[in-house]
């Protein structure tokens, strides 16, 4: 599978597990919205009930409907199979905190998608350090290769000077040292490229039985345009989560100041009861066995006066968090502003670091090819060309810690200005 940066990156937002869950508790907010909105609609309830009463409650009558004043007369009262049913209707017709609720909700959920936004940006960075990291050290292995093969050509020169009595045998063992700590690099830097591959596979949710080839070159350049310094960082998903964050602190507040307007709703019900002596014909509507209705509609209104301060309590605890939210909001605008500047500082110092380092790869290629040709023409020594060796191998691996710290400051601008997104 032939993978670019781009193609990685949108695989890895698609397929990852942590911008999965993201996603469902975006989803989920979306809920809680509806749950919300719910408490502004009207609610329909049904019920019924059946009691037999195996033996009627007595009440005591005063004597004087019987004519019998001043005495009091045990009576049971009521049927012993007593049924209802009704309906229930519950509607607020004005309740300022459920309306706010409703406000708050769906800046939660504006909150949540901005939570997708971060957790794919967080990951397209970590997925592209990964990415140049592990095409960085394809090269590496790439050198490491190189440098074997010449080191094997010095081998075989430096045997056949040894089996001519023309050269010494810990010449010959000096080499044989220096290839076997090449192979030792080589061994390690496979070992590190395949971990590295199977991170992306994972990363991507690739099975990692898949082969997979990295297609782009670690010399891209990610930024259109040269940095400059700014102070703007609206556009980074931090800033704007924050200034969400606020709005959701403010809209908290005025739910619980709103507690102390009045609410108003409307209910209503209708109901049917059937009272019977004698459960035969039960459900059979007749004169003897009737069944009753009741009905009624009204408006209740609800006028907060004292909580003991609960309200007032909760106001404050509310305005605590907008000014550490906004004590916040100012530290983190202060600090991008600081790590912009220093990633600016680390891009251009990393540039120039690349092309010095290219430079020093070059003219270490040459002083060691030179030094091997005086060497096999017998006019250098083989710690010559040993130390030349050792100064190849150094500037190629200072080449690509620097090409890979160039990368890195480029991914730590965009991040900061809000262009990793363009990945």
């Amino acid at each position: 599978m032939s993978l670019s940066l781009r193609q990685c990156v949108q695989m890895a937002v698609e397929e990852n597990i942590n911008v999965k869950t993201v996603r469902i508790d975006a989803e989920k907010s979306q809920h809680k919205k509806a749950e919300a909105i719910s408490a502004l609609i009207p609610k329909i309830n049904a019920g019924a009930n059946f009691q037999d009463n195996l033996k009627l409650p007595t009440t005591m009558l005063p004597g004087e409907i019987v004519g019998m004043p001043g005495t009091t007369i045990p009576a049971q009262m009521g049927s012993t199979f007593n049924t209802s049913a009704a309906v229930t209707l519950n509607w607020v017709l004005y309740n300022q905190t459920a309306i706010t609720a409703v406000q708050l909700a769906k800046k939660v959920t504006e909150v949540s998608n901005l939570s997708i936004e971060k957790a794919s940006e967080e990951l397209t960075t970590e997925v592209a350090k990964l990415y140049f990291l592990t095409i960085t050290t394809s090269q590496q292995k790439t050198l490491i290769e190189e440098n074997i093969t010449r080191t094997q050509r010095i081998q075989n020169i430096t045997k056949m000077l040894v089996d001519n009595g023309m050269g010494k045998q810990v010449d010959y063992d000096r080499v044989s040292i220096s290839l076997e700590n090449l192979y030792t690099q080589l061994n390690n830097v496979e070992a590190g490229l395949q971990q590295q591959h199977n991170m992306i596979k994972y990363m991507l949710n690739i099975p990692l039985e898949n082969m997979i080839v990295l297609t782009d070159n670690p010399t891209m350049e990610l930024l259109q345009n040269l940095p400059e310094i700014t102070t703007d960082f609206s556009a980074h998903i931090d800033i704007k989560l924050l200034e969400a964050q606020q709005e959701i602190n403010h809209a908290n507040r005025k739910m619980v100041n709103s507690g102390y307007i009045p609410t108003l709703s409307f209910t209503g019900q209708y109901s049917v009861q059937g009272m019977r002596k004698e459960f035969e014909n039960y459900f059979n509507n007749s004169p003897e066995n009737k069944w009753f209705g009741a009905s009624y509609i009204g408006v209740g209104l609800s006028i907060p006066i004292f909580d003991g301060l609960e309200k007032r309590s909760k106001s404050r605890q509310a305005k605590m968090e907008i000014q550490k939210t906004e004590a916040l909001l100012f530290d983190k605008k202060e600090q991008f502003t600081a790590d912009y500047q220093n990633a600016v500082t680390n891009y251009f110092n990393n540039k120039t670091n690349v092309e010095r380092q290219k430079q020093n790869i070059e003219l270490a290629e040459r002083v060691y090819n030179e030094t091997a040709l005086k060497y096999r023409e017998g006019l250098a020594t083989m710690s010559n060309l040993l130390q030349d060796e050792m100064s190849l191998n150094a500037a190629q691996a200072n080449y690509l810690t620097a090409l890979y710290s160039y990368k890195e400051a480029e991914l730590k601008i965009m991040s900061l200005n809000g262009q990793i997104k363009n990945l």
